[in-house]
Parts: C-alpha cells; structure tokens; sequence
C-alpha cells in the first residue's frame, strides 16, 4: 500500500528509455489484440530522485465504510461537510473497490492473470526487468525494500514495479531534469502510461509495470491522477486553502495507496469492505504529504513555492514575505503546532487501517507510519524552526522503529478483534 515512503536524497539515475527493441516487449492475448506498439515519444534522459511518497488506512465505520473527509480533521469543529476535491477522490476509491469486487465475484485470484507472452526468452527479460526494479527499490529505499521480502513474490515484484514507476514520474518535476520538464511533455508521459496499460512498454522498467498491472485489479486513474499532480507542481505555487492543499496531497501521494493496496492485498480474515480499505490508503498518503510539507518549509521557500494553505496563514497574521524571510517567531510555533497536529490525526487515523491488509504486506506500511511520524518529533525538537533546519530521523531511531513495526504487523485486522470483542 505504500511504494516509496522514505524520502532519499542520493541520485538515481534511471534512463526513461533502454534502447529495447519492439520485439523485446510484444504480448499477446485477447488484452493484446489489434495492439502495435507505436514509437517512444520521450526522449531518453535520465531521472534524479528525492521521492515523497505515501498511503494507508482508516477504521471503518460499524456498517464498514468510511469516507474521508479532509474537512472533519481540518475544521476543529468537525462539520460534517464534504468538499468537492473530497468527492472527487471518492469516486477514484469507488472506481477501484469496484475492480476488487469484480474480481471476487468471478473468484479468480489474481496472480493468475499472465499475459500470453509469444517470444522465446521475453520472460527472461521480464525477470531481468523486475530484479532491475528491486535493485532500484533496495538501493534507495532500504527499509522498504526489506519489508518488500515478506511478501509473496509476486507481490513483491508488483510493489517495486509500482515504486519505480512512481519515482520517475515525481523526478520530471523535482529531478535534475525538472527546468526542461513542459506540460507537452507530461502529456506524452501520459499517453505512455496508457501505453503500458495496453501491454505496449518501452522499456524494461515499463514492461514490469505492463506486467503488473495484467496481473493485479489496478485502475489506471490513480496513475493518470499522479500525472496531475506533476502538472499541479508545474503550473500552481500556492494553495488557497486546506481543500485545494487535500486534492494535491491526494495526487502526488494518496494515489499511491490506491494503485498498492491491489497488489497488497486485504487480510483474508478481515472484515472490513474493499471500499473501506481504500479509502483508508488515502490516510498514510495525506499524513506522509502534509509531514514533507511541514519538513521541507524553508527549502520550498528557496523555491518561491508555499504549500501552506494560503487561508490559514493569512489567519495567522502571516504573509508569504513572512515565510521567505524566515523568522522563528512565538506566532510560527503557534502556527507550525496546528498543522501539526492536524498531521498527526491523518496519522492515528491511518493507524488504524494497517491491520486490513495481507499480513505478509502490513511491515513496509508500518514502518512508514512510524518513521514518518518521527519527522513531526524532530520538527518540535528544532524548536519549529522549518526555515534553516531539516529535521531528521536519526539511524539509531530509524532502526529501532523496525521491530516495532514487525511487531505490529503480527496484529490480527481491527475489523476482526472489534467483532470478537462484541461477541
């Protein structure tokens, strides 16, 4: 349910394309048919990476749905309102829970699913590309790619898959390359997205994505609404309010959870309905997200970006001056503990999802509930100061959370002890 979580500051450098030929990557199969691959419209640069990504869970209700309503932890006075950006992710959850229920009407499990592939050694190849994902995902990602391990194989390849994928969709804005990055080009890296959907990649780490999503009930919405979050990046420097804030938070994090919770999987014994489930992967995502923001104040600053709301600063008594200057104020501590705390209710919100998903995926998620929600700490810890100060989780706390969230992971799903508890 969550792809990369611990943001990495080394450079990764991952050619969009490898110079694989047509016939390296050609399936077949009713999914295939009438298909032909048409020539790369990107052209080959390498990709840098300082990743933020996200996702996982909520309780859910007692009829077992639950709707996340940014505007319930938003406003202190928690009015039961749902903002149009809210609904507008609710149906991308609906839209994927859909998929699930499909699938298990038909009861077909899902690793079953294996594209028709027509070319003596494309399987090796397939391999080489999906041992290339896991070195990409163990290099940058370690604590993540350790929790990878306990999953079954096939999940674990899915999941580093997806991470890649996501990385270099977040690097044609952030990366190295980020200055020569234009809409056109976001909409070309669209279309190849659809590409791969189709069965036709263009190049190795494309073809293990293809692969993954022929073999797992993942939508492409949660992908294309990632795309738009890069053009958000692209076009849009401020954020009027907690509402506008919430949509982005969604399409650069929250969509990760949703194209992982598929390949995750819900605990069998779990009670809790799919659409319940997903709803609670945007949780982690928003948390995950609004933590960066808060880390990384003065740094966006550098950047002439504010992620802060726009309204809440205003009510604050703070100008965008204010926050380029810099200054650590009575007023910015009062300020930086509000969001905060708004923060950490995604997170103990989040918290309670964990347990849903299939036991073998829940350690990944847990340490980066943990992890993340350390950085919140170390903001306190540096007195506020987000201007000149980078919080950081430190080595030794770092690997001291991983016993505690294996620990956790052995917890049977909340769905099922509140029903034994009734019982």
């Amino acid at each position: 349910m969550v792809v990369a979580i611990l943001r990495v500051v080394s450079p990764i450098e991952i050619p969009i394309g490898l110079g694989l030929s047509e016939a390296n990557w050609r399936f077949s199969g009713p999914k295939y048919d009438n298909l032909h691959r048409k020539k790369s419209r990107l052209s080959v640069y390498s990709l840098y990476t300082t990743s933020k990504y996200a996702c996982v869970g909520f309780e859910p209700e007692s009829n077992g749905k639950f709707q996340i309503r940014s505007s319930l932890v938003a406003n202190p006075a928690g009015e039961a309102t749902i903002s149009s950006s809210e609904q507008k992710v609710y149906d991308v959850v609906l839209k994927q829970a859909a998929l699930v229920k499909d699938q298990t009407k038909s009861s077909r499990k899902s690793t079953d699913v294996k594209p028709d592939i027509v070319l003596p050694g494309t399987v090796y190849l397939l391999k080489d590309a999906y041992d290339r994902c896991g070195e990409v995902c163990a290099e940058y990602a370690k604590t993540f790619y350790l929790g990878t391990l306990l999953m079954t194989p096939e999940r674990r390849r899915a999941i580093w898959a997806i991470y890649v994928w996501c990385r270099r969709t977040d690097e044609l804005v952030d990366g190295h390359n980020a200055s020569h990055i234009t809409p056109s080009a976001l909409d070309r890296w669209e279309a190849r997205l659809e590409d791969l959907f189709d069965g036709r990649p263009y190049d190795m780490f494309d073809a293990a994505l293809s692969d993954t999503v022929s073999r797992f009930p993942v939508d492409i919405q949660p992908f294309m609404d990632m795309v738009e979050g890069m053009r958000m990046d692209l076009k849009k420097s401020r954020y009027k309010n907690f509402d506008e804030l919430y949509l982005y938070c969604y399409y650069v994090a929250g969509t990760v959870g949703l194209m992982s919770v598929p390949v995750m999987g819900i605990a069998p014994e779990s009670l809790a309905e799919a659409e319940s489930v997903y709803n609670a992967a945007l949780a982690l995502g928003i948390a995950n997200q609004l933590t960066n923001i808060l880390r990384d104040v003065g740094e966006d600053a550098r950047r002439g970006r504010i992620y802060l709301p726009q309204d809440e600063l205003a009510e604050a008594g703070f100008s965008d001056e204010d926050v380029f200057t810099g200054q650590v104020t009575d007023k910015w501590r009062s300020f930086m503990k509000r969001q905060i705390k708004r923060a950490r209710m995604f997170f103990e919100q989040a918290e309670k999802g964990v347990t849903e998903l299939s036991q073998a995926s829940r350690w990944p998620v847990w340490a980066s509930l943990l992890l993340y929600r350390q950085i919140l700490d170390e903001i306190e810890a540096n007195d506020y100061n987000n201007f000149t100060k980078r919080a950081y989780v430190s080595k030794v706390k770092r690997l001291a959370a991983l016993p505690l969230a294996y620990g956790k992971s052995l917890l049977i799903p909340l769905s099922l002890r509140s029903s034994l508890s009734k019982a």
